[in-house]
C-alpha cells in the first residue's frame, strides 16, 4: 500500500514537471520564439501556448519600446572642436525571430551601434550645426541607426541628443561672440532710430520753412509744456515779429 502511494506521488510529480515544461504563457507585450531540436519553428503568443518538453524550447522577447541611454561620447567636429555628446535612443522589436536568431543580444548591439554612429555623425558636422540644427542631426542619427538594426528586427523610432558639453575656452568664446552680436544689433537699432528721427525732423523743418505760422504754433505748444513744470520763474524770449507791432512808432 505504501509503495502504491509513493508511485502515485512520483507519477504526479513527473506530470507536474512535464506540464510546467510544456505549458508557456506570454504576456500581451511578449512573444515566444520556439525552436525544435535547434530549428526555428515559429513565433507564438500572446497568451497560453504549448511546446514539446525536452524537444522544443521557447525564448521570450519583449515587444515594448525600450529607452536606451547612450553614454557621453567624445568626438571632434568637422571644424576641429572637441565635444562630449550623449543621447537617448527609443527602439522596439518588430520581428522577434530576427532579434533572437540574427544577433546575440539586440539591446547591447543597438547600444554599440548608437555610440559609434553618434561619434561618426558629430565628426561630420560643424559645431554650429551641432548647436543650432540639432533636430537635423537627430533625424540623421535615427535614419542611420535604424538602417543598421533593421536586419535584427529592431525598429529605431527616435534618437535625441540630450547634452553637448564644450571645453571651457570654447564656452567663453561663444559667450563673447554672442555678447558682441547683441551689441552690434543694439547699435544698428539705435542708428536706425536716429536716422528715422533725422528724417522726420528734416520733414518738419521743411514744413515750418514754408508755413511760418507752424513755427509760432510749435512755440506756443512748448510754452504750454513748460508751464506744467513746478518752477518758480520762467524766462522765455518773444519772437521779434510778435512784438514788432508793439514797438513800431505810429505814423501821424
Amino acid at each position: 500500500m505504501t509503495g502504491a502511494i509513493i508511485g502515485v506521488v512520483v507519477f504526479l510529480f513527473v506530470v507536474l514537471v512535464v506540464a510546467s515544461a510544456a505549458i508557456k504563457i506570454a504576456q500581451e507585450y511578449e512573444r515566444g520564439v520556439v525552436f525544435r531540436l535547434g530549428r526555428f519553428t515559429g513565433v507564438r503568443g500572446p497568451g497560453l501556448f504549448m511546446i514539446i518538453p525536452f524537444i522544443e524550447r521557447s525564448v521570450k522577447v519583449d515587444l515594448r519600446v525600450v529607452t536606451l541611454d547612450v553614454p557621453s561620447q567624445e568626438a571632434i567636429t568637422k571644424d576641429n572642436v572637441t565635444v562630449k555628446v550623449n543621447a537617448v535612443v527609443y527602439f522596439r522589436v518588430v520581428k522577434p525571430e530576427d532579434s533572437v536568431i540574427k544577433v546575440f543580444d539586440h539591446r547591447y548591439a543597438t547600444s554599440q551601434i548608437s555610440q559609434t554612429t553618434l561619434r561618426s555623425v558629430i565628426g561630420q558636422s560643424e559645431l554650429d550645426e551641432v548647436l543650432a540644427h540639432r533636430e537635423k542631426i537627430n533625424q540623421t542619427l535615427q535614419r542611420i541607426i535604424d538602417e543598421q538594426t533593421d536586419p535584427w528586427g529592431v525598429k529605431v523610432s527616435i534618437v535625441e541628443i540630450k547634452e553637448v558639453e564644450l571645453p571651457q575656452a570654447m564656452q567663453r568664446a561663444i559667450s563673447a561672440q554672442a555678447e558682441a552680436e547683441r551689441e552690434r544689433r543694439a547699435k544698428v537699432v539705435h542708428a536706425e532710430g536716429e536716422r528715422q528721427a533725422a528724417e522726420k525732423l528734416a520733414e518738419a523743418a521743411k514744413i515750418m520753412a514754408t508755413q511760418p505760422i507752424a513755427l509760432q504754433l510749435r512755440y506756443l505748444q512748448t510754452l504750454t509744456v513748460i508751464a506744467t513744470e513746478k518752477t518758480n520763474t520762467i524766462v522765455f524770449p518773444l519772437p521779434v515779429d510778435m512784438i514788432a507791432s508793439l514797438i513800431k512808432p505810429k505814423e501821424t
